[in-house]
């Protein structure tokens, strides 16, 4: 049965994300906290889909798109911000 497995993946997403939160709170650049919060926004999302196919609902599935959409969107203001551009 792969119902368990997908639970501990998405545990681990978790995980590995407050763990980035270090990094975020601590980055020594403005650059390097950019790419750590971007980071954090892909393992949250793979955290709503595993456990969206883990819980069979698919609104997890709707917010795990529109936080990507959010967070693109996010990371190219910031990444524009920091060219000097905007």
């Amino acid at each position: 049965m792969i119902m368990p497995e997908l639970l501990f993946f998405a545990v681990c997403c978790i995980v590995l994300a407050l763990c980035l939160l270090f990094r975020l709170i601590k980055g020594p650049s403005v650059v390097d906290r950019a790419v750590t919060a971007d980071s954090i926004d892909i393992l949250s999302d793979m955290a709503l889909i595993l456990f969206a196919m883990y819980s069979g609902r698919s609104v997890f599935l709707d917010i795990a798109f529109i936080t990507a959409i959010l967070g693109f969107v996010g990371s190219t203001i910031v990444a524009r911000y920091l060219e000097g551009r905007l």
